[in-house]
């Protein structure tokens, strides 16, 4: 079991909408928490408002960080260890989304994404894990998406990006396990999070039918879910109705599945 209270956790995307439910839900768990995102008065709002709502926990810093570059994550790094308090939890949990058909989107953008989505998770994960190691203590948490397991139209780069940060977890978690450290992959359905917001470009744009937003999960209870995965130290978890049943549909029947994604597309 992964302990939560007291428990020092790093969470990236903080200001974002799991990042605000994790930053509530943990400090009602008793952590003492990290917070990064993007913009400093964003964090300190954010921070403000669940202070005052939770008194339990701690908030001990909130650091701005540009995460899309190696120089970023070792910067939230160097920051982090001034604070002289061993993180105990990783929570990977910042990531951005595009749609559009892979030529039509401009590269700069879903290059950004590429660095974002997976490469800073292996990075921070590289520069937090060798202390945990050493201390024989830690956990780290990656938020991928169902989109680490099917790829709908619009999204292959979206999609690399997870099906990637999938197979670097399960990696981490098989060399990190003679040290007790654990890893853990969450794989969320589409949530009521700005990512459905999210920039679409050209054809398929175009085309995009309707909205998520009435089948959009309720991120409160997605990170409720998978906070209690994380404290039973689970490798990989499907933290709402709709991402297990489509797992399990892929894995299981892929001719229906394939049938039905082609009559009713994610897009």
């Amino acid at each position: 079991m992964t302990e939560l209270n007291n428990a020092v956790t790093v969470i990236t995307g903080a200001a974002g909408g799991f990042g605000r439910e994790l930053t509530r839900q943990l400090l009602q768990a008793g952590s003492q928490v990290i917070l990064s995102d993007l913009s400093q008065a964003t964090l300190d709002d954010c921070a403000a408002a669940i202070s005052s709502e939770i008194t339990t926990g701690k908030i001990i810093a909130c650091i701005e960080s540009d995460l899309s570059s190696r120089e970023g994550c070792q910067a939230l790094c160097d920051r982090v260890k001034v604070l002289d308090t061993p993180v105990d939890i990783l929570i990977n949990n910042a990531g951005i989304g595009l749609f559009g058909r892979m030529d039509e989107v401009p590269v700069d953008k879903w290059e950004r994404l590429m660095q974002v989505n997976l490469m800073t998770p292996m990075r921070l994960s590289s520069l937090f894990m060798a202390e945990m190691i050493e201390r024989r203590q830690g956990h780290i948490v990656n938020i991928s998406s169902l989109a680490g397991w099917v790829a709908p139209g619009g999204m292959a780069h979206y999609c690399s990006s997870k099906f990637g940060l999938r197979g670097f977890s399960e990696g981490l978690f098989n060399e990190l396990k003679p040290y007790n450290v654990k890893v853990t992959a969450v794989y969320p359905f589409f949530s009521k999070t700005p990512i459905l917001q999210s920039e679409s470009f050209g054809t398929l744009a175009e085309m995009r039918k309707g909205s998520l937003e009435d089948i959009a999960t309720d991120p409160a209870k997605v990170m409720e879910t998978t906070i209690k995965a994380i404290e039973k130290n689970k490798l990989h978890v499907f933290p709402d109705r709709m991402a297990n049943s489509i797992y399990l549909l892929k894995q299981y029947l892929p001719k229906l599945y394939d049938l039905m994604s082609d009559r009713f597309p994610l897009n």
